[in-house]
Parts: C-alpha cells; sequence; structure tokens
C-alpha cells in the first residue's frame, strides 16, 4: 500500500498555488486536488512526475490527465454535493477520485477493459465508491440517465445526441470536441427539453474519444 508523505502533501500544496496562478478560482476543486494522493496513479519509480503540472502515459495508449486540465473541466461542471454524474474515460480513476471529494454519486464508464479492470481494483483498495462501467462511453449510460452533470475526459469529433439526451433540464455538459490534434473546450447547458446553450473555453489536447460517437466509429 503507498502512503501519502508530509513531502507529497507539500508537493500537492506547490501544485494548488500553480493552478490558483494559472485561474482556478473554485476553492472546493482546488481542495479536492490537494486532497487526492496524484502518486497512487504512478509506479513508484515516477514520483516525481506525479505533481508536475503534466499529462503522463497509463498505457492502452491512455494518459492520465495534467491537474489544469482535471481542474479546468471540474471547475466548469459547477459541482453541488447532491449532483449526479457521469464520467466518460475513467482511465486512471484520477478525475473520478477529485469527482468523489465534490459529490459522492459518480458513475464512470470506461471503453479499454484493461483501463476498467484496474480502475476497479484501485477504487475498491482505496475505499471508493463509484459506480464503475465498462463499455461505449460515446454512447453515454442511458439506464441510469438522466445526469445532473457530464464530463467527458476524451476529444471528440462531435457533441454526441445520446449524452444530450441523458442530461437533466438544468444540466450540464462538459466536453472537449476538435480534430485529433486539438479540441475547444465546450460547456454545454440544457436550458429546457430542446433547449441547449453552449460556452466555448480553451484548446486542449486529449486522446481521442473511442466508440461508436467518437474516432473508431465511421466518423
Amino acid at each position: 500500500m503507498q502512503t501519502d508523505t508530509y513531502r507529497h502533501k507539500g508537493m500537492r500544496r506547490a501544485l494548488v498555488k500553480q493552478l490558483r496562478e494559472k485561474g482556478i478560482r473554485d476553492e472546493r476543486v482546488l481542495a479536492a486536488i490537494e486532497t487526492v494522493p496524484r502518486h497512487y496513479f504512478f509506479d513508484k519509480a515516477f514520483l516525481e512526475q506525479a505533481y508536475q503540472d503534466k499529462a503522463f502515459p497509463i498505457g492502452e495508449g491512455q494518459t492520465i490527465s495534467q491537474p489544469y486540465t482535471v481542474a479546468f473541466q471540474s471547475e466548469l461542471l459547477q459541482l453541488r454535493p447532491t449532483d449526479k454524474v457521469l464520467e466518460i474515460g475513467t482511465g486512471s480513476g484520477y478525475q473520478c477520485t477529485v469527482l468523489l471529494q465534490l459529490t459522492p454519486n459518480v458513475f464512470t464508464i470506461e471503453y479499454k477493459r484493461a483501463l476498467y479492470e484496474k480502475a476497479r481494483i484501485f477504487f475498491k483498495k482505496h475505499g471508493l465508491n463509484p459506480h464503475t462501467f465498462h463499455g461505449d462511453g460515446s454512447q453515454g449510460l442511458p439506464t441510469y440517465a438522466p445526469y445532473d452533470k457530464i464530463i467527458v475526459t476524451a476529444g471528440a469529433p462531435i457533441v454526441p445526441k445520446e449524452l444530450l439526451r441523458q442530461l437533466a433540464v438544468g444540466g450540464i455538459l462538459v466536453i472537449p470536441v476538435g480534430n485529433e490534434q486539438s479540441q475547444k473546450m465546450l460547456r454545454i447547458t440544457r436550458v429546457a427539453e430542446e433547449e441547449f446553450t453552449k460556452e466555448e473555453f480553451t484548446d486542449f489536447k486529449f486522446v481521442p474519444l473511442l466508440g461508436r460517437s467518437g474516432w473508431d466509429g465511421g466518423m
């Protein structure tokens, strides 16, 4: 079992200071980043990389997102403690663990079985209880819809209609959309049954969203 030492906590405090300087303002999001031991998601040999504000490979062609990206997306969600959240792309489980500091009601789906199994074991080992699923996240998780918030942690070619349908009225979808090199972060709010508003934010680079409404779905 990995330990969380004073040194690790000091590195997280320094990381949070960096995120503040980059413009993250939501104190609950910053507290969540400071709480979650990011080095738990790394092999011990890569401890120094754990608290750098960088993405890092986790195998299966995927990455653990840059802390700034995790904070930015989490802030856009405007999470309340009672929100039911769907995360598309469990990956390492880091973003999900941050979300769990903000609301206990998190559903997360992963396309790659090896990553799904690894994350499931991680959550159990650390006493975390998100609802975990293996499947095509580009189609959402309709069985448990509607969701107050949906976060997509991979770059999509389009905004999947299925995700819009699964949003509650008043709900927010945060998704990076663009080509495989660069995506614009979008925040889409369902203001009425058939009415959505869209806000555009800065450019990011994510791994590609996989699945029927993703890059291997004939798009």
